[in-house]
């Protein structure tokens, strides 16, 4: 299994898209409001890839998980994190976050920040086992009740030494 970085050689945006919709298939019905996987096209996947970090898991040539990576001003935000439910399981979430530790060290960013669903409470206690303490609950637009939690890992000063 490798991870790479997408650059513009990059062309397997209909299999990138299917892997996150896949990924997040269980979502479906289960959040309020619905996954903002639900809106992207492979369009809109390209210019992500353009305008943040996204990195690729490829094993023997099919694509089998995800991230993309934001810098912001003191931290890194880790979003459409997504692994194929035949690949959960075996260290892959794990993997692709020790990437994002890794081009955060490279950025000097103290911190990875990311958020996930108030109703996916499993993925609060996988975060949580990962290191990440939740931070903030917030709500989207329009709703009234919290809608999501902001989870951050402090990243040690030797991790961030490039």
């Amino acid at each position: 299994m490798t991870i790479i970085r997408l650059d513009q050689s990059f062309t397997r945006w209909d299999e990138l898209l299917a892997l996150i919709l896949t990924a997040f298939a269980s979502m479906n019905g289960r959040i309020d409001p619905p996954s903002s996987a639900l809106k992207l096209t492979t369009e809109s996947l390209a210019e992500k890839a353009g305008t943040e970090i996204g990195h690729v898991a490829i094993e023997d040539e099919k694509l089998i998980g995800c991230l993309f990576l934001r810098p912001e001003a003191d931290c890194l935000y880790v979003g459409k994190l997504a692994v194929l439910p035949e690949a959960q399981g075996r260290g892959l979430g794990k993997r692709l976050l020790a990437t994002a530790e890794a081009t955060a060290a490279a950025l000097g960013l103290a911190a990875l920040r990311l958020e996930t669903r108030i109703e996916l409470t499993e993925n609060h206690a996988v975060f949580g086992a990962w290191g990440f303490s939740t931070t903030a609950e917030k709500a989207h637009p329009g709703f009234a009740r919290t809608t999501f939690v902001e989870m951050r890992k402090m990243l040690t000063a030797q991790a961030r030494i490039v």
